[in-house]
């Protein structure tokens, strides 16, 4: 009952619902590929830590981040229910391979703002800077930081051009990340909900429920553990710190590139521990909603990465 209802999410790249208060004006998000993990030996510097100022092993994450390409941006109302969208403005030199997720406006539109509460950007990936074998972006609505006037200056500003992640976060910060998590088909409830297996004199099946509930009410509870499409849902896995943000991809780059996913060619994050998701798989890091006061604010010192992946 952690995740009600059991539903598989609809898209590969998910829906940020809830976005953090900042007072500096910049994007309070971004999107990165999942390429695979790898490990260091990292200087530990928490201050409570055992193993304080000692070399340790850690598990990383290694999400590729190609700067993303700000299409337009969208304009929206205050209103008792919430916000809502009333227009948008697009920026005049639209990519092309744009066409392939949305039909391109072919009338150029005026672009003075309307009456407005909040702004957001309409940004884009650039898969085909990377080595995930795709061609179509993804499309997905990013929060600004800063008052409403400092929002639409520095919109204006950056409509049509590349946000790079060293734009958004810096080693030590502490993010939400948002994915989507593997897909593992149809299967049964043993694996789908821990059901325990039956002893080999059961009579009926082994790796199954005993009875699908009481006759009376004669009704089958939603509680019951059945059969069904396991995986694919929409997860965020919160305080997550950025150990490294580097551009210098021979460092990272093993012989032959990362297994089921290939070389990587723009800047990359390290993430301490792992992320939802599989290999190429679409990610959205967020400043941290709730971060935890015990995380150090500032990146450990890093003496090693393995390049066996």
């Amino acid at each position: 009952m952690q995740f009600w209802p059991r539903k598989r999410s609809r898209h590969t790249l998910v829906r940020v619902r809830s976005w953090v208060a900042e007072s500096k004006v910049k994007p309070l998000g971004f999107i990165g590929f999942k390429a695979g993990m790898t490990h260091l030996h990292v200087l530990d510097n928490r201050p409570k830590s055992p193993t304080k100022g000692e070399k340790i092993f850690v598990p990383s994450t290694i999400v590729e981040c190609p700067p993303m390409t700000v299409a337009g941006i969208a304009f929206y109302v205050q209103t008792s229910t919430g916000l809502r969208k009333v227009n948008s403005v697009m920026a005049e030199k639209l990519d092309k391979e744009l066409g392939r997720r949305i039909q391109l406006p072919k009338q150029k539109k005026d672009k003075t703002a309307p009456g407005y509460d909040d702004l957001r950007l309409l940004v884009h990936t650039n898969p085909k800077q990377t080595s995930t074998g795709s061609k179509r972006p993804k499309l997905l609505e990013i929060a600004l930081g800063g008052s409403k006037e400092e929002k639409m200056n520095f919109a204006q500003g950056i409509l049509g051009k590349e946000i790079s992640i060293a734009d958004v976060f810096a080693a030590g910060a502490s993010v939400d990340v948002h994915g989507v998590s593997k897909g593992k088909g149809f299967q049964g409830t043993v694996k789908r909900f821990g059901v325990p297996i039956r002893q080999h004199k059961a009579e009926k099946t082994k790796r199954g429920i005993g009875n699908l509930g009481s006759w009376k009410p004669k009704h089958v509870q939603f509680t019951v553990a059945q059969s069904g499409k396991m995986g694919y849902h929409s997860r965020t896995e919160y305080n997550k710190q950025i150990l490294k943000v580097g551009s210098e991809v021979a460092e990272i780059n093993p012989l032959g590139g990362i297994g089921r996913y290939g070389l990587l060619h723009q800047n990359y994050l390290l993430l301490r521990g792992s992320v939802v998701g599989p290999k190429k798989r679409e990610i959205v890091l967020t400043p941290s909603l709730r971060p935890n006061p015990k995380m150090t604010k500032e990146a450990p010192e890093i003496h090693y990465i393995s390049l066996h992946s």
